[in-house]
């Protein structure tokens, strides 16, 4: 099904969950589904009574309902850079009744939660960043910014721009042993690696491959001894 006949239904389908979707905000792809599972399996094996989770760049709220969904127990802040985003996930947040365990939350990365007090208390942040570069987004990749916006897929000059950005300023949010995960384009997974390593505050590091072999996410966990701190990624 093409976007726009997505968009014309109003409907998306991740996860098994049914979502509203609407111009302005990222419609969810399949291969988003691998960062989802990954990110339920890693919470759930964290053991947490009442995990704390942030979606950071949260589109439609697909990852962010998906977790709540399927971590009963779990609290997660949603937040997007751009008001469509805000308001397709809010919808999608009061259709499920995850109201009173997903909040919403607009700014600028980490700018959508300072103030909130949840420094050093996350359990997970889970990132779909934008991931092409500005130069295929004006090539080859033309075609994504006839129907969506360009803020959920301009990664800068090699597309790692946000990842760079949400490397450096998790580790305040995230509690020690807290797990920072993304998902990564094709053939980025060697970059990604590095950022985590350069930024000298994540261990086990983890690539995870999709049926078709490609690393699509990679995870790391906060250094206990570091948390709160990190180098330039």
């Amino acid at each position: 099904m093409t976007i726009d006949a997505i968009y014309e239904k109003g409907l998306a389908r991740f996860m098994g969950i049914d979502l509203l979707v609407a111009p302005g905000a990222l419609v969810p792809r399949e291969e988003t589904e691998l960062l989802g599972r990954t990110a339920i399996a890693a919470i759930t094996a964290q053991g947490t009574k009442a995990p704390r989770v942030i979606d950071m760049g949260c589109g439609s709220g697909n990852l962010a309902c998906s977790i709540a969904m399927n971590v009963p127990q779990a609290h997660l802040w949603a937040c997007d850079l751009t008001m469509p985003c805000v308001n397709i996930t809010e919808r999608n947040v009061r259709n499920l009744g995850l109201s009173d365990r997903v909040s919403v939350h607009q700014g600028d990365l980490f700018a959508a939660v300072d103030g909130l007090g949840l420094e050093g208390s996350i359990d997970a942040i889970v990132c779909n960043p934008p991931y092409i570069s500005d130069k295929r987004l004006a090539g080859d990749r033309a075609e994504l910014l006839s129907h969506e916006p360009r803020e959920a897929f301009d990664g800068g000059p090699y597309g790692l721009s946000v990842h760079q950005r949400v490397l450096r300023d998790a580790p305040r949010f995230l509690r020690p042993g807290g797990v920072l995960m993304f998902e990564i384009g094709i053939g980025q997974s060697r970059q990604v690696e590095l950022l985590y390593q350069r930024a000298r505050c994540y261990d086990d590091i983890r690539l995870v491959t999709a049926s078709d072999g490609e690393v699509r996410v990679v995870c790391g966990q906060l250094r206990a001894q570091l948390q709160g701190t990190s180098s330039a990624a």
